[in-house]
C-alpha cells in the first residue's frame, strides 16, 4: 500500500496515469472538490459543517477539508493505498495531512510531479478534438480521423472542442499550478519525497517511469 501526492497541471495527463494507478494498484483518488461534493450529499458531520459554510457563501476552512479526507481515509480502511490530487496546496495544508496520516497510521510515501513544457503543453491541448457522438479523442496535427472529417471509432461527421482549451486559458492554469504547488514541493523535496517525471513523454513511458518510483 502506498499513499501518493501527484502533481501536475492540466493537460499534463495526470487523470491517465491516476486512473491507471487505480486500476493496477487498486489505488484510490483523493480530489477534495469531489470528496466535498460527496460528503455534503451523504450528509456526513463534515459535510454538514461545510454545507453550512458555502450556503452562506463562506470559503470551506482547511479544518473541514482535512475532516472531509480523515473521514474518506476512515471508510476506505487501511488496505487501500490513496492519490492525493490538489491537496496540499498550502504549507498549513501539508502539515496537516502528515497529522491526518500520521494518526491513521499511514505515511506518505512519495510526491510524483509530472513535468511539463508549457509551449508543448499549449500545443498538446488546444490542438485536441473530440467526436461529438462518441466522445473519440483527436489532434489538429497528431492524431487524426483516417479519414478526414469521418470518426475512426463510430463514423460520426460531427466534432467538438472544449471551449476552454486555447492559450490564454492554459497559461492561466500553468500559472496558477505554479502558484500552488511552489510552497508545497520544498517541503517535500527536504525529505527526499519528491520525484519527476516527463510529463511529455508518450502515456506508457510515463506510466513504467511512475511504477519504478513507486518500487523504489
Amino acid at each position: 500500500m502506498k499513499d501518493i501526492i501527484l502533481l501536475g497541471p492540466p493537460g499534463a495527463g495526470k487523470g491517465t496515469q491516476a486512473s491507471r494507478l487505480q486500476d493496477e494498484h487498486d489505488m484510490v483518488q483523493l480530489s477534495t472538490g469531489d470528496m466535498l461534493r460527496a460528503a455534503v450529499k451523504a450528509g456526513t458531520p463534515t459535510g454538514l459543517q461545510a454545507k453550512a459554510v458555502m450556503d452562506a457563501g463562506g470559503l470551506v476552512s482547511d479544518e473541514i477539508v482535512s475532516g472531509i479526507i480523515g473521514e474518506e481515509l476512515d471508510r476506505l480502511g487501511a488496505g487501500k493505498g490513496v492519490i492525493f490530487d490538489g491537496y496540499p496546496r498550502t504549507e498549513a495544508q501539508a502539515l496537516s495531512l502528515d497529522e491526518i496520516l500520521s494518526s491513521r497510521g499511514r505515511k506518505l510515501d512519495h510526491v510524483i510531479e509530472l513535468v511539463v513544457d508549457e509551449d508543448a503543453l499549449v500545443d498538446r491541448i488546444t490542438g485536441r478534438y473530440t467526436c461529438a457522438t462518441c466522445n473519440q479523442g483527436y489532434h489538429d496535427r497528431y492524431l487524426q480521423p483516417k479519414v478526414e472529417g469521418v470518426c475512426d471509432q463510430c463514423g460520426g461527421t460531427e466534432f467538438k472542442r472544449r471551449p476552454d482549451d486555447n492559450e490564454a486559458t492554459v497559461r492561466t492554469r500553468m500559472a496558477e499550478y505554479r502558484a500552488k504547488t511552489a510552497p508545497i514541493l520544498p517541503i517535500y523535496e527536504s525529505r527526499g519525497l519528491v520525484a519527476k517525471v516527463d510529463g511529455m513523454a508518450d502515456i506508457d513511458l510515463v506510466s513504467t517511469a511512475i511504477e519504478a518510483i513507486l518500487k523504489g
